[in-house]
């Protein structure tokens, strides 16, 4: 396998600015960096560094101003916006700080959606498959209001595993649990990123997650500081 094909994310000098009261605004000038298929990587910074904004950009969430990403061979600035909504459904997973589960919808059916969108026969099998993993065999027919915090991101991490995505974008996932509650639903999606070969980016403040990760990649004022090796 060459190279460029064991690159599965690409970020090319980005910058991204947006227009205020006060002027256009800089939040990431200059941003560079390779990610390997299997990695895992953190994305740290104070408040205001630009991590979310980096990760809308990686995932085609949104443009930058200048640069450009490669997210599995594809430059994304050179789709629209439909073509980057395939590549995501393709692609991508998330996992959010807020779970973003259906309220209306099972645990079952909620990890069954975005196989159902994507055409999948399997559907049902698969997300059964991922929630014997996620160990909630013995809830998937609860609604979200029924599921303690961990359990929702438990379902919020299958569904985001089940289509098998080269990519899981992970934005502060334990920021609504408890400290052993997250130290858990960590150890789940490391666990899973292991086993599936799928690249984990993550989004993260604490810096002993970070530190689980094979990289990590520091940002501050709109800038990438530091991209270095975690020390284990």
């Amino acid at each position: 396998m060459s190279d460029q094909l064991s690159n599965v994310l690409e970020a090319h000098k980005l910058g991204k600015e947006v227009s205020s009261l006060e002027g256009t605004l800089t939040i990431l000038s200059d941003v560079s960096f390779i990610i390997s298929a299997g990695e895992s990587v953190a994305v740290v910074g104070p408040s205001g560094a630009g991590k979310s904004t980096l990760l809308a950009l990686l995932a085609g969430l949104d443009l930058p101003t200048v640069g450009h990403v490669v997210l599995n061979s594809a430059n994304l600035s050179a789709l629209d916006e439909d073509g980057r909504a395939q590549l995501r459904a393709e692609s991508v997973g998330f996992v959010f700080q807020s779970f973003h589960l259906v309220p209306s919808l099972n645990a079952m059916e909620n990890v069954m959606l975005p196989l159902e969108l994507a055409g999948r026969a399997d559907a049902r099998q698969a997300a059964r498959d991922i929630i014997l993993k996620v160990g909630l065999q013995d809830r998937w027919s609860h609604y979200p209001a029924q599921l303690s915090g961990g359990e929702k991101q438990r379902v919020a991490i299958a569904r985001a595993f089940a289509a098998e995505p080269a990519v899981l974008f992970a934005d502060e996932p334990t920021g609504n649990l408890d400290s052993r509650t997250g130290a858990n639903i960590m150890e789940l999606m490391f666990d899973l990123n292991r086993s599936s070969c799928t690249t984990l980016v993550l989004v993260t403040h604490d810096e002993s997650l970070a530190k689980k990760c094979d990289r990590i990649l520091s940002l501050d004022i709109g800038k990438l500081v530091s991209d270095e090796r975690a020390a284990r």
